[in-house]
């Protein structure tokens, strides 16, 4: 992968972002933790978002196998096992918009690494929960620290790729969702159902994971950080030069016509995934009769799907002038696949639904959409952008998990919420056709 011109090594014609002394002072005196000295490139910027991925989808999906015996053992009916996502959901979405703008001033990676710890402890102390409203305040409190993550990162990886390959690398960081997903489903139902151990371990294992994540990030990827305020410091003596008029960073640029109608189609998109993650292993245990351990691994094609899907569809739009036409296929592809899986009474053609879902699904659009925004935003603000990005989506998800319980408990089914989540997305694809050419030029 490219780096951008802003980014690539000092040479005598491109003067480095920021001097040695920054960027090597930074490394270890007075740092409980220390960092590391080398300067990360592309690939390994891409390749450690990805595992922070797997582990922040692994830590949402764990539950959802497990969620039957938590119903059994609490006493619990289905909108209260959607509102234990739900909750979680909430807090995510509420640190979206803070955290994009939080993120452009102190440091992307010092945000991401405080929150990821956080999270990683949400996670333990979830584990812990004796109850039902204990366990709703620990989510929460897991919320919080996830809901730091998204806006930073693409906001460093749209920073640090070139426009050309933007979209590809944004698909491998993606990756990871996929691969987490897969591995909170399957890990899930392994040791709850296979070992026969307490749906509390799962959670306590994969807290324990997430802080080691947090330390390679820490440890890797810090001294971004400081090529980061070095530019901000740039900026903002060339505002003070030049004058006010000549600040880009009006909130303005973030509510185009461009922007508002992905905001929308990201919502669509998210209610209808965030609805099936939350629903499928039960869906499949009490509808389709699955056995409970198999669960994970059918509910795993989605994720696994999506890989070879994001990428190449990635590889697609990055050769195309308006990638408007491929957004608005996939988006109608989705809708008519989350149709397909409830109505169809085949188990083969469910399957063929679900692993058509993941190839062109929320996963594989979602790359296609990041790198559509970066091109109608302004490099100084894409954090603030995917902030905004991420919390429309991050609105649906807080409704789609309980309201696709409630539904199930009015009608006696869960179909009703997948059809809802199909209908949502063809409105989405119906919206997007009114989006116009990027409005920035290529970075």
């Amino acid at each position: 992968m490219n780096v951008t011109t802003e980014q690539k090594p000092p040479s005598a014609a491109t003067p480095p972002a920021v001097t040695t002394t920054e960027t090597q002072a930074s490394p270890s005196s007075g740092r409980f933790l220390p960092v590391s000295r080398k300067r990360p490139g592309p690939i390994a910027v891409t390749a450690l978002f990805s595992l922070g991925w797997v582990f922040m989808y692994a830590d949402r999906n764990i539950l959802s196998p497990v969620m039957s015996v938590i119903q059994d053992q609490w006493g619990l009916n289905r909108g209260q096992l959607g509102l234990m996502s739900t909750v979680f959901f909430i807090t995510y979405a509420l640190m979206q918009i803070p955290t994009g703008y939080l993120a452009d001033r102190v440091g992307r990676v010092r945000v991401v690494v405080a929150g990821y710890v956080v999270f990683g402890i949400g996670t333990i102390l979830s584990g812990f929960a004796p109850g039902f409203v204990i366990f709703l305040l620990m989510r929460a409190f897991t919320g919080l620290g996830e809901g730091t993550f998204y806006s930073p990162v693409y906001g460093i990886s749209s920073s640090y790729i070139s426009a050309k390959w933007r979209g590809v690398s944004a698909a491998l960081i993606n990756s990871g969702m996929a691969i987490g997903i897969s591995l909170g489903f399957i890990g899930s139902s392994y040791l709850t159902f296979t070992l026969g151990l307490e749906w509390h371990i799962t959670f306590l294992v994969f807290g324990a994971a997430t802080l080691v994540v947090a330390y390679l990030i820490h440890y890797y990827l810090s001294p971004i950080d400081a090529e980061h305020k070095a530019q901000a410091a740039s900026a903002a003596a060339a505002v003070q030069t030049e004058g006010a008029a000549a600040d880009p960073e009006s909130n303005k640029a973030l509510f185009t016509r461009n922007h508002i109608l992905t905001y929308v189609l990201i919502f669509c998109s998210l209610y209808g995934f965030f609805s099936m993650l939350t629903w499928l292993p039960t869906y499949l245990q009490q509808a389709r009769d699955v056995a409970p351990s198999q669960t994970g691994i059918i509910a795993s094609l989605v994720p696994w799907a999506s890989i070879p899907g994001a990428i190449l569809l990635s590889m697609l739009a990055r050769r195309l002038r308006n990638t408007r036409p491929l957004i608005v296929a996939l988006a109608v592809l989705g809708g008519l696949c989350q149709i397909l899986v409830p109505m169809t009474g085949d188990y083969s053609l469910m399957i063929v639904g679900l692993v058509v879902y993941g190839l062109v699904g929320k996963l594989a659009l979602d790359p296609i959409l990041i790198a559509f925004l970066a091109e109608n935003t302004p490099r100084s603000m894409y954090s603030r952008a995917y902030g905004y990005f991420n919390f429309a989506g991050m609105l649906s998800s807080i409704f789609a998990p309980y309201i696709t319980g409630a539904l199930a408990d009015a009608t006696g089914a869960l179909e009703a919420g997948f059809y809802l989540s199909a209908v949502l997305l063809l409105v989405g694809a119906v919206a997007f056709c009114f989006t116009k050419p990027a409005l920035m030029p290529a970075s």
